[in-house]
């Protein structure tokens, strides 16, 4: 067994391609030889299939136990120097503080005009790039050296510097509000899901009117604009106004898409405002438009506008496989869309500790309903499972909560009745306990807990009555997002007419499409 599977200098191997571990032996070996027991550790660990501490220790000449943990973090801090050098020229960010790095290096030299013309030229690529945090930084550099130093640059210099430095504080004022807005609403979303009722919406919609009360669009930069997009649409998102939310994702990519120099800067917002533009569409139903947002994903993670990296591709194959598995959610060929499963586990296995617990999740719910609509109940409930075992029911509560309902479903569907009599009332107990229970969920469990009790001669008339209740609740505010979660009135409709749930989605897909 492995002593710390979560090493992180482990982590940090695996994660290296061929040509990062080629430039990194090229780079260790300029100082030092194959027999310098740094070197001899990363190789140890590269060919190890698990990190397990005392198998390295044996393959380590010479190192004691008390030893590795310092030639751990020596290795470490050279991986990272080696990786460094390595994105130079492809991060711009690294190249700018660079380039700080360096006028630092001539200011303690006492060079100063030296330093001055480096931070010049780096506070020109900064504006050019939008990176306002940077650009703050090195002014505040350029500051230090004018007020300790009479450099006699150019005229008006102070006054020319105090100028900038205003303008950029309050840029990067506006900049911090909105990033820590777009933060604040993503964690809450991630935490609750949508909101529930009239009180939820109210204190949302009063936090984000608030939070607004003081920008000033006009004096917006790049990334300025693009966090009040990112707002817009999770806010949106929370408050169910899913139209809303589609204009926003679609501002967010198009914002990018006009200003293709920082989506070769920053390619990560742009991927990431694809997955919620796609989020939408599915959401809104609107099945060409996902189609043809589907491929322009496929063409950009094939084609990535700057050098791909290991983070662009963990969430690039992420946020495909999501926009493909809802794609078969709406046009019901759950069957088909089963055959994806294989290789997303596979990926999920690969890379488990590079995704985050809420994605996982996701994924699990994902699945879950494409096995349910395909009929394959037990592979359904194996994966809510893992969404019910999880430890911590507060993340993506709303999941936690419609899992443990469709798992009541797919146990109906088995004929396991007396499970479900005993089920119901955990379900019950649970959902008062994270106060998320709602029209629908009351309606379902309500039908559900009578059900073991129900004849066939009466069954019909419960799934006829069930159904109309659902509807009506289906037009009220706050309630979509029961629906979102889980197609209970497709299921009642398959039970009414003695057909599957694919059946049934397949022929409503049919009916919408034009002809």
């Amino acid at each position: 067994m492995a002593n710390q599977p979560n090493d992180y200098l482990y982590q940090l191997i695996r994660s290296l391609s061929k040509a990062e571990k080629r430039s990194f032996k090229i780079y260790a070996l300029r100082s030092s030889s194959e027999e310098a027991k740094f070197i001899q550790l990363f190789d140890a660990i590269d060919k190890a299939k698990e990190y397990d501490e005392d198998l390295i220790l044996q393959k380590l000449e010479g190192v004691k136990k008390t030893q590795l943990s310092n030639l751990k973090a020596h290795l470490y801090r050279q991986l990272l120097t080696s990786l460094r050098l390595n994105y130079t020229n492809h991060n711009i960010d690294i190249q700018l503080r660079e380039q700080i790095d360096y006028a630092r290096i001539l200011y303690d030299k006492g060079l100063y005009k030296q330093s001055l013309k480096i931070l010049d030229k780096a506070k020109l690529v900064a504006h050019d790039h939008h990176r306002v945090p940077l650009s703050s930084e090195i002014l505040g550099f350029e500051k230090l050296i004018e007020s300790q130093y009479i450099t006699r640059s150019f005229d008006h210099r102070a006054d020319n510097l105090i100028d900038e430095t205003q303008e950029v504080l309050k840029s990067e004022e506006q900049y911090h509000q909105l990033s820590n807005l777009a933060l604040r609403l993503y964690s809450l979303y991630i935490k609750t899901g949508h909101v529930r009722n009239e009180a939820d919406y109210e204190r949302i919609h009063a936090f984000f009117e608030q939070a607004l009360s003081s920008i000033q669009p006009e004096k917006m930069g790049f990334y300025e604009q693009l966090y009040l997009q990112v707002s817009h649409a999770w806010y949106n998102l929370i408050v169910q106004d899913f139209l809303a939310q589609y204009r926003h994702a679609q501002k967010w990519v198009d914002h990018f898409r006009n200003h293709p120099a920082m989506l070769q800067a920053d390619p990560i917002w742009y991927l990431k405002g694809m997955h919620v533009l796609l989020e939408a569409l599915f959401i809104l139903g609107h099945y060409d438009r996902h189609k043809i947002e589907m491929q322009n994903l496929k063409t950009f993670l094939e084609h990535p506008p700057s050098r791909s990296n290991t983070n662009l591709e963990t969430l690039g194959w992420q946020y495909y496989y999501t926009s493909q598995i809802n794609h078969y959610f709406m046009n019901g060929h759950f069957e088909e869309g089963t055959q994806l499963i294989p290789a997303l586990t596979e990926q999920m296995d690969t890379w488990n500790y590079r995704i985050d617990s809420h994605r996982i999740l996701v994924f699990h719910y994902k699945i879950a309903c494409l096995y349910f609509g395909a009929g394959d109940l037990h592979k359904c409930i194996h994966h809510l499972g893992h969404i019910i075992q999880y430890p911590d029911p507060h993340l993506r509560e709303d999941l936690h909560c419609f899992a443990r309902i469709l798992t009541l479903i797919a146990h109906i569907e088995l004929g396991n009745e007396q499970l479900v009599q005993y089920q119901v009332r955990s379900t019950y107990r649970f959902l008062r306990k994270m106060d998320d229970l709602n029209s629908v969920q009351e309606e379902v469990l309500s039908f559900l807990r009578a059900l073991p009790h129900t004849s066939e001669e009466q069954l019909q008339r419960k799934f006829k009555k069930l159904h109309t209740e659902l509807i009506k609740i289906q037009s009220k505010p706050f309630q979509k997002r029961a629906f979102l979660y889980l197609d209970i009135i497709s299921w009642l409709e398959a039970k009414m007419n003695h057909t599957s749930v694919q059946e049934v989605i397949s022929a409503k897909f049919a009916a919408r499409k034009p002809h």
